[in-house]
Formats: structure tokens, C-alpha cells, sequence
């Protein structure tokens, strides 16, 4: 949000200063734009509750077509009753498929048909809900289609009390993560002759590296549009057992694939010497 600026009026200091603060206030709250004779959803606040109470947040990174764990927390206002509720509205790009700390401490979840937000309801007529915990989990999936080291935009939480009055707010941030890149060739297990090409596959754009079991770098490439890359070593692999993997980045993300154990026969001398 742009400041605005005000202009000073020495003769009367003490208003100004009131006016600025009760106008800053009213925007914190989203009633300061409201028409007249609309009422604003709760009663405006000025006390120290309304800055700590409402920093929410949360963040996962998330690889495309795979799920992850969201945590929410940071309330740090009055205990609520039964009947409040946590909502997490899921981002552009991305559903709530899960909420589970469903059944568990009092709290029950439920996520719409959609996926398009989840929710925690504090249903023990006990005591109050405290909503301080470590956090509260909501399950992500993010669309395959998504594109690795993008921010996806659009995720909110809302925190409110049993008569639906907002207690707290704020977001998550989700990024996507990058795939794992895969070492198909040579594959796993088998025994090759000079293993002069290694291939697999990644992200379209990539730039994936190989290492060794040393960390050495043996060769890179860039995967093609179709998600293949290739590459050939600087130097001959060395007789025996070898141990490659491969790292791709993207974006700003990066990512390392599993391991790929294969071992490398002594070439047969040229039949013509």
C-alpha cells in the first residue's frame, strides 16, 4: 500500500497526530474506504492487539504434480472459543487437498470440493482454543504445469472468532521447486564399455550437471524441449565401479537426483593392433 502524505499544520500538532493515526488504523482494518452509512465488520481497534495478532504466515516449496505441507501460525492475540475458525484460501496454481490435523486436539478440518481452501474449526466446549501452536497444516498440490521458481499468488489466511469476526490475517508463500533430474544412461546396475555418453532427463531448459562420488563435475548439458539431455565427459570414466549423479537449476531452483551405480569394463584392444 502507497503512503499518503499530509500536509503539517503547526498550529495544531495534537489533531493531526490523532487524525493519522485513527486514519492509518481504519486502513489496517479495510474500513477507511468504506461509503457512508456502511458499518464496518467489527469494531475498529487501536490497541497493541490489532499489530500482533494478525502476522500469519506460512511457506512451502513445491515440486509441479507433487504435494506439501504448509504450516500456519504466528497468532498472537486472545485465546478464541469454540467455533473459530482457521481458513487458508489455496493460491492461483494450486489446491488444498488435506487438512490433517483433522479430529486431533479439539480442532476438525475440511477442505472444499474444489480445493479451493481448507479450514480448521475449533470445536472443544471445554476450554479456548489457543490457535498459538507450532502451526496448523494444510496440504498443497501444485499444478504439473506450473513452472519451477515462480511464487504462486492469491494465498490468504484468515483467522476469526465464532461470530465470524476477523481476529488475524495474513498469507503463504508457495513456491514451486524444480523436479529431480534423472541419470538413465548408463542405467543402474549394469556393466558398460567406456561409458563415453550419459543421458537422462529434466526440466525443459534445465542446465544439468553430473558429479561423481567425489563431487567432481564429469560433464553438463541443457535438457531439450522434450526433457532430455546428454552429455559426454571431459575425461574417461575410470575402470571398475563408478558412482554418478545428476543437478539440475532452473530459475533460481535447483535440484539433485538419486545416485546411479554402474561399473565400467576395460575396453578390448583394437582388433587391428
Amino acid at each position: 500500500m502507497t503512503d499518503r502524505a499530509f500536509p503539517r499544520k503547526p498550529s495544531s500538532p495534537t489533531p493531526l497526530r490523532r487524525r493519522l493515526v485513527l486514519l492509518t488504523a481504519a486502513l489496517v482494518a479495510g474500513t477507511a474506504l468504506l461509503p457512508p452509512g456502511v458499518a464496518a465488520a467489527a469494531p475498529l481497534r487501536t490497541d497493541s492487539w490489532e499489530a500482533s495478532a494478525r502476522a500469519l504466515g506460512g511457506g512451502a516449496t513445491i515440486v509441479p504434480g507433487r504435494s506439501g505441507l504448509v504450516r500456519i501460525s504466528g497468532y498472537k492475540g486472545a485465546a478464541l472459543p469454540a467455533g473459530s475458525s482457521l481458513r487458508l484460501t489455496a493460491p492461483v496454481g494450486a489446491r488444498v487437498t488435506e487438512t490433517p490435523l483433522a479430529d486431533a486436539g479439539g480442532f476438525q478440518g475440511s477442505v472444499t470440493a474444489d480445493g479451493t481452501s481448507g479450514s480448521y474449526t475449533y470445536v472443544r466446549d471445554s476450554a479456548s482454543g489457543s490457535w498459538k501452536d507450532g502451526g496448523y497444516p494444510f496440504v498443497l498440490t501444485v499444478d504439473e504445469r506450473a513452472v519451477p521458481g515462480t511464487r504462486l499468488p492469491g494465498c490468504a489466511v484468515v483467522l476469526t472468532d465464532a461470530g465470524g469476526a476477523r481476529r488475524a490475517s495474513g498469507s503463504c508463500a508457495v513456491t514451486v521447486g524444480m523436479p529431480g533430474p534423472t541419470l538413465t544412461e548408463p542405467a543402474g546396475g549394469t556393466f558398460v564399455s567406456g561409458a563415453g555418453r550419459l543421458a537422462g532427463t529434466s526440466y525443459p531448459g534445465a542446465r544439468v550437471s553430473v558429479f561423481d562420488a567425489a563431487e567432481h563435475k564429469v560433464c553438463a548439458g541443457v535438457a531439450r524441449i522434450d526433457g532430455t539431455w546428454s552429455c559426454t565427459p571431459d575425461t574417461p570414466l575410470p575402470a571398475g565401479a563408478n558412482r554418478l549423479h545428476a543437478s539440475a537449476a532452473f530459475n533460481g531452483v535447483s535440484a539433485v537426483g538419486e545416485d546411479v551405480d554402474f561399473t565400467v569394463t576395460a575396453q578390448e584392444p583394437d582388433a587391428a593392433h
